[in-house]
């Protein structure tokens, strides 16, 4: 029966019955002939056809979050403190820290954090001049910047243990641009971006308000206004649809590592005025629906209470699970890594679409072979949603902008030491700034989008 569903020459289609926990799920379609909401998918120059209605078989391609029908949905995020986001957050800096001395430097580094121990592995290729003790020196200045001075992880006083290495001769010869070549993908990978109008910002609403809960909260920790908080902190923001649309909290979770001469209720009475200045006015959920450190104590926190590693936490990084993942962490890697540069022009991309009024919600996957510079695909998904014809939109795309991985740094300007601050509330969604922080948040293609398609 599968095999008969992905046949666009049969003309109707009974059911399909798929496992799901040990439960029966039936799904139902009718008279494919291939209708309008066929989605394309542009492939060695050719258009590839898939079906919507296949949307339980094909997770990957499609947004979990329906445009009608009334549910819940849910995203987290996790603070800077959290023990990941420390990594991410060191390993980013050593990123910029190899970025501010030579622009093309490579760098791929992953950050290990445990009880007052810290160990740096990876690659790099860059300028002599960057010694360990200067990693050491970034590492430990990420760390105080975040708040640890705890005895059970002190930015001061961890250990930390480094075995950067120089990169691979074999993966530059396919990364560096030499006679008629261009430079190559760092890693073959898919990469995906994703954008709707939930929120001002064209992101998702549960990873948006999420993310604001615990930056209002880290801003005041940071200002010296919540001495009894420490910077361990998760927060879990589930949003009722109505129609498709976000109407209010229906629950809220908020996890805040604290000092230990308060106890539950005093946190959760710290907490509440951040989630509610977070929230829409009547957004705030029930008072029995409103968690906070649910365990009822949270003073042995970061990485003394967990480990952490870089890249662990890419839900986070992205739309909180309402678009799907290409799999590949972001932090780390400088800009030739396409898990980086090319979900960040997924993102760029699909923004646009939304702003320039083609669609209210786009999807946009990109997949690249390792040496190789051009994308092997591009794939659009306006989720039912375009006023134009969407089969147009990978020509049109391809056409404004430059694909490669070379293009693709030049065109947003990813060169610059611009990723630490990537490393805690979400790399998408954020103000782009005249240094070239988030650039990839950039509205600039959509006076083009609306001529292109004359909207």
């Amino acid at each position: 029966m599968i095999k008969d569903l992905l046949n666009p020459r049969k003309k109707k289609v009974a059911s399909v019955a798929a496992l799901d926990n040990n439960k029966c799920a039936c799904m139902r379609a009718s008279a494919l002939n291939m209708p309008r909401n066929v989605q394309g998918l542009e492939l060695a120059g050719r258009t590839v056809h898939t079906f919507p209605f296949l949307t339980p078989l094909l997770p990957a391609w499609v947004s979990p979050m329906s445009k009608s029908g009334n549910y819940l949905f849910t995203s987290e995020s996790v603070g800077e403190g959290h023990p990941d986001k420390i990594c991410d957050r060191v390993s980013d800096s050593i990123v910029d820290l190899y970025l501010s001395a030579d622009p093309h430097s490579r760098v791929a580094v992953e950050t290990l954090a445990t009880t007052n121990r810290v160990v740096l592995a990876g690659e790099i290729r860059g300028p002599s001049s960057i010694t360990p003790q200067d990693m050491e020196h970034a590492a430990r200045e990420a760390i105080r910047e975040i708040g640890y001075a705890q005895k059970g992880f002190h930015w001061q006083w961890a250990e930390i243990h480094n075995y950067v290495h120089p990169q691979s001769v074999d993966i530059a010869i396919g990364v560096d641009a030499s006679g008629d070549k261009d430079e190559g993908a760092g890693d073959q990978g898919i990469m995906f971006g994703y954008a709707c109008r939930e929120t001002p910002t064209y992101m998702p609403a549960p990873i948006f308000y999420a993310h604001k809960i615990l930056r209002l909260i880290s801003e005041d920790r940071h200002a010296g206004k919540l001495p009894l908080l420490g910077p361990d902190a998760k927060s879990q923001v589930t949003l009722e649809y109505h129609n498709g649309t976000p109407v209010r909290a229906a629950r809220i979770v908020v996890s805040t590592q604290h000092d230990e001469k308060i106890g539950q209720e005093e946190v959760r009475a710290l907490v509440r005025p951040y989630v509610q200045a977070a929230l829409p006015e009547n957004w705030m959920c029930e008072e029995k629906h409103f968690y906070v450190n649910p365990t009822g104590r949270f003073v042995i926190g970061g990485p003394d209470g967990d480990a952490g590693l870089t890249g662990r936490k890419i839900i986070v990084d992205t739309y909180g699970g309402a678009a799907p993942h290409g799999g590949g962490a972001f932090s780390g890697k400088d800009p030739t890594k396409v898990d980086r540069s090319a979900a960040y022009m997924a993102r760029y991309l699909a923004k646009n679409v939304v702003a320039a009024g083609i669609a209210e919600r786009c999807t946009i996957q990109l997949a690249y072979a390792i040496g190789v510079s051009e994308p092997l695909a591009l794939y659009v998904n306006t989720h039912e949603t375009a006023v134009v014809d969407e089969e147009k939109l990978p020509a049109i795309l391809r056409g404004l902008v430059r694909l490669s991985p070379r293009g693709i740094r030049e065109h947003l300007q990813l060169n610059r030491p611009i990723y630490k601050k990537t490393s805690s509330f979400g790399h998408f969604g954020r103000e782009p700034e005249a240094d070239g922080h988030f650039s990839w948040e950039r509205l600039d293609l959509v006076a083009e989008l609306k001529r292109a398609f004359g909207v």
